[in-house]
């Protein structure tokens, strides 16, 4: 059963709101947005995060849709997916027009 296209699109911004929540995981999307890509050693050693801290923050920004990963042999490979964002602001800041 598919879901209506207006709770999906609610379930998004909820998860993309709730990820920009937390000031590390929007210093992680502005780092990688800004070297194009990363991986998850090189975000994890721009941060005062242990690893695991820095996966769960990554994990988060994966399962909203804000970042892409991708597998280059045994390394993941993380890139942002700013279209989301742009669309969901847009569409976001058209209810206060």
């Amino acid at each position: 059963m598919t879901k209506p296209k207006g709770l999906e699109a609610l379930e998004t911004a909820d998860a993309v709101f709730a990820a920009l929540a937390h000031p590390a995981r929007r210093q992680i999307l502005l780092s990688v947005h800004y070297r194009g890509t990363a991986n998850a050693g090189e975000i994890a050693r721009r941060f005062e995060c242990s690893w695991p801290t820095t996966s769960r923050h990554l994990a988060t920004l994966v399962t909203s849709g804000l970042l892409n990963v991708s597998r280059q042999g045994r390394t993941r490979v993380y890139s942002t997916n700013a279209d989301l964002l742009r669309g969901l602001l847009a569409q976001w800041s058209e209810y206060f027009e």
